[in-house]
C-alpha cells in the first residue's frame, strides 16, 4: 500500500513543501559558520531530500522507516545546527498518512514531542530549540491528523463508487443476458416449429406452407426488434400479447391450450414478470414436455396473485437451468416465491403480494 500522500495529483506540491527546508539553513547563515558547518549542513540536507522523496516511491513500511530516519537526522544535527527541528516538524506531517488510526497518530506526535525536549534538556539546548518545535510541530501533526483520516475515507468512499459501478455493470450484463435467453428461446422455438410445419406442408399443402414461411419471417423480425429493444433496456411487454402469442406457440406444437384469467389490475412490473415466466415456461412445455395439453391459470388468492403453468408431460426431476433461475430472480424481486412439481407432468407455480408490489410500483 502506498503512502496516502502519493497520488498523480499532487503535482508539484512535494516541491513546494521544500521551502520549509530553509530554516534548516538559518543557524549557519546567520551565525557565520565555518566550512566544517556548511559541509554537515549540506551533507545532511542530502540525506533528508533522500528520505523526503523517498516517502513518496516505496510502500507503507519503508516510509515509516523513512519517518523514523527524519527524526534520528534531527536528533544527529540538533547539537550543531539548531534548526534540525524541521526535521522534527517534516516526520511529524507524515506520520498522520502513515497510521490507521488518529489515536495512532496522536501517540506518535507525542513521541516526537517527547524526544526534542529529552534532547533539549540533555544536551542544554537553547529553549528557541525546543520551543519552536512543540510550537509548531503539535498544530502542523495535529492539522494533518485530520486531513490524513479525510484522506482515508475519500479513499474509502473511491472505492465504493468504484464497486458500485462494478456491481451495476455485472447487474446490467445479467440483465442483457437474461432478457436474450427470454426473447431467444421463445422466438427461435417459434421459427423452428413453423419452419417444421412449413417443411411437412410444402408438398401437401403449398399455400398454407407460405403462410408459415411468412410467420417465420415476421417473427425473425420482432425478434430482431426485441433483441435490440433488450439491450437498450426498452423491452415492454403486454400480458395480454404474451398470452395471445403463447396459445398460438403452443397450438402451433400440437399442445391444446386452457387459459384461466381473472386478475385485472396489475402493475406493469407485475404484467412483465408474468409475461416473461409465461413465455419461458411455455417454450419449455413445447421443447422438452412432449405434452398433449397445456393450462394457463392466473387468480387472485387471499392478497396473492397466483399464475400456475401445468401441463401432461412427461415430467421429471430435471436440473435447474439458466431460465428457471432467471425466473425466480424476477418473481423473487417482487416478493413472491417460484415452485416447481414435477411428479405429474410440470405445475409452475409462482405467488407474489399485491399490495406490496402495487405499492412499490406507486412509489
Amino acid at each position: 500500500m502506498k503512502l496516502v500522500l502519493c497520488n498523480k495529483d499532487l503535482g508539484w506540491s512535494p516541491f513546494v513543501w521544500l521551502i520549509f527546508l530553509s530554516f534548516f539553513f538559518f543557524h549557519p547563515a546567520y551565525g557565520n559558520a565555518g566550512a566544517g558547518l556548511w559541509i554537515l549542513t549540506i551533507a545532511a540536507t542530502v540525506v533528508f531530500l533522500a528520505l523526503f522523496f523517498g516517502m513518496f516511491m516505496v510502500d507503507r513500511k519503508w516510509a515509516r522507516l523513512m519517518i523514523a530516519g527524519m527524526v534520528l537526522l534531527g536528533m544527529v544535527c540538533a547539537p550543531f545546527n539548531y534548526g534540525a527541528n524541521t526535521f522534527f516538524i517534516y516526520a511529524a506531517s507524515f506520520v498522520p498518512f502513515l497510521t490507521d488510526t488518529p489515536r495512532g497518530s496522536v501517540k506518535l506526535i507525542a513521541g516526537i514531542l517527547a524526544l526534542i525536549a529529552l534532547e533539549s534538556r540533555l544536551l542544554h539546548l537553547p529553549s528557541t530549540f525546543w520551543l519552536i518545535g512543540v510550537i509548531v510541530v503539535t498544530p502542523v501533526g495535529l492539522a494533518n491528523v485530520y486531513f490524513a483520516e479525510k484522506a482515508r475515507d475519500d479513499a474509502k468512499l473511491r472505492m465504493a463508487h468504484r464497486e458500485i459501478e462494478h456491481l451495476a455493470k455485472v447487474a446490467e450484463r445479467e440483465r442483457i443476458a437474461r432478457d436474450l435467453h427470454d426473447v431467444l428461446g421463445h422466438t427461435l422455438s417459434v421459427i423452428i416449429l413453423k419452419s417444421e410445419l412449413a417443411g411437412k406442408l410444402i408438398d401437401l399443402d403449398p399455400s398454407r406452407a407460405k403462410a408459415e414461411i411468412r410467420d417465420v419471417e415476421k417473427t425473425s423480425r420482432e425478434a430482431l426488434a426485441e433483441v435490440r429493444g433488450t439491450i437498450r433496456g426498452y423491452r415492454a411487454r403486454t400480458l395480454e400479447e404474451e398470452l395471445k402469442q403463447a396459445k398460438a406457440m403452443l397450438e402451433t406444437a400440437g399442445i391444446s391450450v386452457r387459459s384461466e384469467t381473472s386478475v385485472a389490475g396489475l402493475t406493469p412490473a407485475q404484467e412483465s414478470v408474468i409475461a416473461l415466466v409465461m413465455r419461458e415456461a411455455v417454450t419449455n412445455v413445447v421443447r422438452h414436455a412432449n405434452a398433449h395439453q397445456c393450462t394457463l391459470r392466473l387468480q387472485p388468492i387471499n392478497g396473492s396473485c397466483r399464475f400456475e403453468i401445468q401441463d401432461d408431460g412427461r415430467g421429471g426431476n430435471q436440473v435447474e437451468g439458466n431460465g428457471l433461475r432467471g425466473m425466480r430472480e424476477r418473481v423473487e424481486a417482487l416478493g413472491g416465491t417460484l415452485q416447481r412439481d414435477t411428479h405429474a407432468g410440470t405445475r409452475l407455480t409462482i405467488d407474489f403480494p399485491l399490495t406490496r408490489a402495487k405499492e412499490s410500483g406507486a412509489s
